[in-house]
């Protein structure tokens, strides 16, 4: 029978809750059906902390602190809705809109999308910030997905779940700042990337329409996060095995 971890007492929104030793704040918020929003963040794979949607405010610390990567401490008193907060979220939403070309009526994620809902929460009607609308060119070479970086968030899902996940190590990021973009293999078109399996972990994982299937149009481009957490979990569970371990 296996142990039962070790507890901690918090606090969340002034309710007081049961944390489990080591798991972060949006690890705990989440069991006790806390949502805290957040884009980078997939559970199973590295905690990026990037998009800095999840952070809280932490009683007798004046930072604002990553809900993902702030570990539980004993006694902690977290709040995760305040008016500083709303408006620190809604800012973030406004610039990662002007930053791309986030035009939703023609995503193919339209209806299915994290940062849509995210900003429809936050009360996003409008942006304050200028349109940077950069000229980015969608790459269609690969036969069964497509990469629209018009849409990308640079969340590093796909990094992440296609490097630690599928060990293909297909996505990188390169750059830095304004100028940083998604590519595939040191900058080859999707389509002549020998490394890619075209399992497609990459595409579940997106919170965006960035990544879809080849031919999806508007309203049926669906993505399957869960998937990647439940695939993840049967594994560390032993429920799962690869083709190679089963020849």
């Amino acid at each position: 029978m296996p142990e039962r971890p070790t507890t901690v007492a918090i606090a969340i929104d002034g309710v007081d809750v049961e944390a489990y030793q080591g798991e972060t704040v949006l690890q705990c918020a989440r069991r006790h059906q806390v949502d805290i929003p957040s884009l980078c963040f997939l559970e199973g794979v590295s905690t990026m902390g990037g998009c800095r949607l999840c952070v809280v405010e932490v009683a007798e610390d004046p930072r604002l602190r990553p809900a993902c990567a702030t570990t539980v401490a004993a006694d902690m008193e977290v709040t995760t809705e305040s008016p500083r907060l709303r408006s620190y979220r809604r800012s973030i939403i406004e610039l990662l809109f002007a930053e791309g070309n986030h035009v939703c009526a023609v995503c193919v994620s339209n209806g299915s999308c994290e940062l849509q809902d995210i900003a429809v929460r936050c009360g996003m009607d409008h942006v304050r910030y200028e349109l940077r609308s950069p000229r980015r060119h969608v790459d269609a070479s690969h036969p069964k997905y497509v990469f629209d970086p018009n849409r990308c968030i640079l969340c590093t899902r796909c990094v992440r779940v296609c490097a630690e996940v599928e060990g293909a190590h297909v996505w990188d990021v390169a750059h830095r700042g304004h100028g940083a973009e998604l590519v595939t293999e040191l900058h080859q078109p999707w389509g002549e990337a020998t490394s890619c399996t075209w399992c497609g972990k990459c595409v579940a994982a997106c919170p965006t329409g960035a990544l879809s299937h080849q031919g999806s149009a508007v309203g049926e481009m669906r993505h399957a996060p869960n998937m990647i957490t439940w695939l993840v979990a049967a594994r560390q569970r032993g429920e799962w095995t690869e083709p190679e371990a089963r020849r």
